[in-house]
């Protein structure tokens, strides 16, 4: 009987698609400083794959933990970039892209770590899924993806900006009014990531208090009676 042959994870298509975000975040990276036209088009389709390789990891059966990963610090990383030169675009408020930029890459941290903890242990966790906004966030697609594009919109309107007020609108600038429009998601969205930090480190103090409990029994078991 021939061995089955094991599975190449690396391959499958919603990492491919992964892949190819990166070597776009690279290559907008490289030109956010002088070139807005190039720099623009490579996120948005990194943005659009980003909506695409979910779809595909359900389409192909092909859901991973590496994926998962792959696609959130793909996310963290391409939204980190773009602050940072957004930080020197504007100075003035550098403090609050800096604070973005902490909060959107901490708290996501502790949040899919913890979650990767839970997955190992049977100890009872806080769930926010509870409350009724928080369960629309958790549960419906649609929101959960127009929070995502508003806030990466807000963002990209902030930074095409700084190059050029884009097509008017009734006089007023189209980015400059997109800008002012997808503002309060992305403020939402940051108080929600927030919000996850927090429930997160509650969590892992779930994990230490009880793996901190059974240490103490198995050291109290090995004293003589």
């Amino acid at each position: 009987m021939m061995p089955k042959e094991e599975e190449n994870i690396y391959v499958f298509v919603p990492n491919l698609i992964g892949y190819a975000r990166i070597v776009l975040a690279i290559v907008s990276f490289y030109y956010m400083p002088s070139n807005y036209v190039m720099a623009a088009w490579c996120y948005i389709v990194s943005v659009v794959l980003d909506a695409l390789d979910g779809h595909a990891a359900r389409h192909f059966n092909q859901s991973t933990k590496f994926g998962a990963m792959l696609d959130q610090l793909t996310d963290r990383c391409g939204t980190m970039g773009l602050l940072v030169t957004l930080s020197y675009f504007y100075p003035k408020y550098m403090f609050w892209f800096q604070l973005s930029m902490a909060i959107d890459v901490s708290c996501h941290w502790f949040y899919l770590h913890t979650t990767v903890l839970q997955g190992k242990t049977s100890h009872k966790f806080i769930d926010m899924s509870g409350n009724p906004i928080m369960r629309v966030y958790y549960t419906n697609r649609t929101v959960l993806g127009l929070m995502c594009l508003f806030n990466e919109l807000f963002y990209a309107a902030l930074y095409l900006l700084h190059f050029t007020p884009g097509p008017l609108v009734l006089g007023i600038s189209s980015f400059k009014l997109l800008a002012i429009v997808s503002a309060p998601v992305a403020i939402a969205k940051t108080a929600i990531s927030v919000i996850h930090g927090y429930v997160a480190s509650r969590n892992i103090g779930v994990i230490d208090v009880a793996e901190r409990e059974a240490q103490r029994q198995r050291e109290a078991a090995k004293k003589p009676q």
